[in-house]
């Protein structure tokens, strides 16, 4: 009686709320498109790699681990450009004069992170990687380091036109650019026999051309007449800083936990960097409707449409969890399955398949932490969002590992159960402080 009731009240809600499950799914979809074309261009070379040899797949999964530590942040920075912009278009201000500040902004971020890539290279030797893993994540480092300009000039543009709710060119130009990066890698890596140094090609050539098709796209509205807006820059930092900080330390969490059990020996990198392409891939649902929230939240509160806010994060949440949760059925279900598209080593599948109800869990959790994250970030309340990330990850996350890892001896299992809990207390906090903001502004409106 009690789950009729529970149904019943749901299709009401839903019903309820149907036309703002309309609107996120009109924005979210494109986003959702770029996304899981972002996601399924690193799980293309994940899986042609994978088909190759292991000791490729070790050498790319650490390699980016540490150049995502590395340009994730410049990437959360340009993430306040929509939020920005958004914010400013329902107030009815123009926003066009931005873009020019935008693909500048966008371009100086990108050279010195150019050079901070390709200087982590020299790291590499004193890192403690497994010797015949070294000279290969050395060169695809040095490779990967020159696509830097490509995708941060992408993003900047795909950020402003984010702003207009113009998602689908830029995203459809992602999801395009998968089919041309297995290709690619097909050819470089099984072709011409490079391995991860094929891999490393094949993505300098997909993000340059993302870049190149973009800046034809907006040639036409750039306005080279226009002032550089360093006051429209220095707000994306205070605002976009803290989203990047968030996204450094989350990926760093994840990446540690690459580099740390590369460490411990390179088939478990190998089977961390599968269980984070399958969580992260499905991920990229909640994701797109967080991105989507965010700029409804952010427009409708500089319009001062404070009921729309309430509505349109009740759907998200709705959306978004609901997604994971179906996720998480499938994947313990059917997870030799699924793991078998990715290779059918039998000491991978023997380490991979007793985490694989845990990365389940996982999925739930992050559906609900990002939605919520995502609410706080429509506020512009970034450093709140940083610092939930700071506690979550390091101040919780780090000694639950630490216990479970090195003192019970869990190894690999023991990192995901730690991430999970990180999880759980992050979107408990971020929802809490989102309900505060929203009663706060509500009470000064009346």
């Amino acid at each position: 009686m009690y789950y009729k009731r529970m149904i019943f009240k749901t299709a009401e809600k839903i019903k309820e709320y149907k036309y703002y499950f309309i609107e996120l799914i009109i924005l979210s979809f494109p986003l959702l498109a770029g996304n899981l074309g972002h996601t399924l261009i690193g799980a293309s070379d994940i899986l042609v790699v994978a088909k190759y040899n292991i000791n490729s797949l070790a050498a790319i999964s650490i390699s980016n681990s540490i150049l995502f530590t590395i340009f994730i942040f410049p990437l959360g920075i340009l993430d306040a450009i929509s939020i920005i912009l958004s914010n400013q278009r329902g107030q009815k201000k123009k926003i066009k004069k931005f873009l020019l500040s935008s693909i500048i902004f966008a371009s100086i971020i990108a050279l010195l992170f150019t050079l901070i890539c390709y200087c982590s290279k020299y790291i590499i030797d004193f890192m403690g990687f497994e010797p015949e893993l070294v000279p290969y994540i050395k060169e695809y480092i040095s490779i990967v380091s020159f696509s830097m300009l490509g995708m941060f000039l992408f993003q900047g543009i795909k950020q402003f036109l984010q702003a207009y709710e113009i998602v689908k060119l830029p995203n459809m130009i992602i999801l395009g650019t998968v089919l041309v990066n297995l290709l690619l890698n097909i050819i470089f890596v099984f072709g011409y026999q490079m391995g991860s140094k094929g891999a490393a090609i094949a993505t300098l050539t997909v993000r340059t051309l993302m870049a190149l098709v973009i800046l034809l796209y907006t040639y036409k509205i750039i306005d080279f007449k226009s002032k550089i807006d360093f006051s429209y820059m220095k707000q994306l930092i205070k605002i976009g800083s803290p989203i990047g900080i968030a996204l450094t330390l989350e990926f760093l969490a994840f990446n540690i936990v690459t580099v740390l059990a590369g460490r411990e020996a390179g088939i478990y990198s190998a089977v961390h960097s599968i269980l984070i392409t399958i969580s992260s891939t499905t991920f990229m649902v909640p994701m797109s409707i967080a991105t989507a929230l965010a700029i409804k939240v952010s427009y409708n509160y500089g319009a001062k449409k404070y009921e729309e806010i309430k509505r349109f994060s009740y759907a998200a949440i709705l959306m978004g969890v609901g997604f994971m949760a179906l996720s998480s059925v499938t994947l313990s279900s059917f997870p030799k399955q699924i793991l078998n598209l990715f290779t059918d080593n039998q000491e991978v599948l023997q380490i991979a398949l007793p985490i694989v109800l845990i990365v389940g869990m996982f999925q739930v959790l992050d559906g609900f932490q990002v939605i919520a994250g995502g609410i706080l970030k429509g506020f512009k309340m970034t450093r709140l969002v940083s610092l939930c990330v700071l506690t979550g990850y390091w101040l919780v996350g780090v000694p639950c590992a630490y216990l479970l890892v090195f003192k019970l001896n869990y190894s690999l299992k023991g990192y995901w159960i730690a991430l999970a809990v990180s999880l759980l207390f992050m979107g408990i906090i971020q929802a809490s402080c989102a309900k505060y903001k929203y009663n706060k502004i509500t009470k000064l409106q009346a």
